[in-house]
């Protein structure tokens, strides 16, 4: 474990698989009739609270500052309900394959922010990172989920809000990390945040009778909720390890997840057109990773 706790690509595997098992995990729910917002509520309250337990067995304690609760609120609205929100929304739609090609944007997104806010600046091999992905996108794009069963548009537009949400929230999250604060209290505090924020929305919205569903479904809940505790354990070592750019690599692990799992246990089919622009995705994506290590490696050279 302490080996897997110290390495970049090893967390990078395991964080994007289990964020892949959440894609046929809300397929499955969302067919038992459990609204969009209620799951993504199970998820941040059951990480969340198992995270928070393990804290606590270990003898530590979440330490609250003005500056914490800032990074727990901002980083719950954008890197969990808002873009859990949308994933659950779209998947009955788009099929639980076509949403998890999404993920696959969000290294390109995240690089393009990186420049607008001047975190990084493209060479010409990360502009051609760039526009090699955004041409896969566009082909992903007009497939409109599964064979045979084309989208509205506006699901896939929700869709392609995914990586955008993400892609904030991997900038955010490097740029305002809170010092002296390890990644178990950071995924405690953040996850509780997104769970408080859920619940008024879902009670405002739909009342108690929301939760009805769940109990259709335990299995399915004991499962998501063990997986997602996992991933986010991981996740925020991943994200104090590789970075935020390296981050959003998950989105291949957890593509491929989604896009296996339809197609194999959910009975999903896709178009060649989907396949096809998912692989070229993935090739703009490891441009834009070898650019943004020429750049690394450029800095650090200049440093010396």
């Amino acid at each position: 474990m302490k080996l897997l706790w110290d390495s970049a690509a090893g967390l990078l595997v395991v964080t994007g698989g289990l964020l892949g098992l959440t894609l046929p995990f809300g397929k499955l729910a969302t067919a038992a009739g459990v609204p969009a917002m209620v799951w993504a509520f199970v998820i941040s309250l059951g990480a969340g609270g198992v995270l928070l337990l393990a804290l606590l067995l270990r003898g530590e304690r979440i330490r609250l500052t003005a500056h914490k609760l800032r990074y727990f609120f901002v980083t719950a609205a954008v890197s969990y309900a808002v873009p859990n929100l949308l994933m659950f929304s779209a998947i009955p739609h788009l099929g639980a394959g076509y949403t998890g090609i999404m993920f696959t944007l969000s290294p390109v997104v995240t690089l393009v922010f990186s420049i607008l806010l001047g975190v990084r600046r493209p060479n010409l091999l990360g502009v051609v990172g760039i526009a090699v992905g955004f041409a896969g996108a566009v082909m992903v794009a007009v497939t409109r989920g599964e064979a045979g069963q084309p989208a509205e548009f506006f699901w896939v537009a929700v869709g392609l809000l995914i990586p955008v949400s993400l892609a904030a929230g991997n900038i955010y999250r490097t740029v305002d990390w809170p010092e002296d604060t390890g990644p178990i209290e950071l995924a405690v505090g953040s996850h509780l945040a997104s769970a408080t924020l859920l619940l008024a929305g879902i009670l405002t919205l739909f009342g108690w009778q929301a939760f009805a569903p769940l109990g259709a479904v335990p299995l399915v809940v004991a499962g998501q909720v063990a997986s997602a505790s996992a991933m986010f354990a991981f996740f925020f070592r991943l994200q104090a390890v590789g970075g935020p750019v390296y981050l959003s690599q998950i989105g291949y692990v957890a593509a491929a997840v989604g896009l296996f799992a339809g197609t194999i246990f959910l009975g999903e089919h896709y178009q060649l057109l989907t396949w096809a622009g998912a692989v070229i995705i993935t090739i703009g994506v490891f441009i834009t990773t070898k650019a943004q290590n020429q750049t690394s490696l450029k800095m650090r050279s200049q440093a010396a």
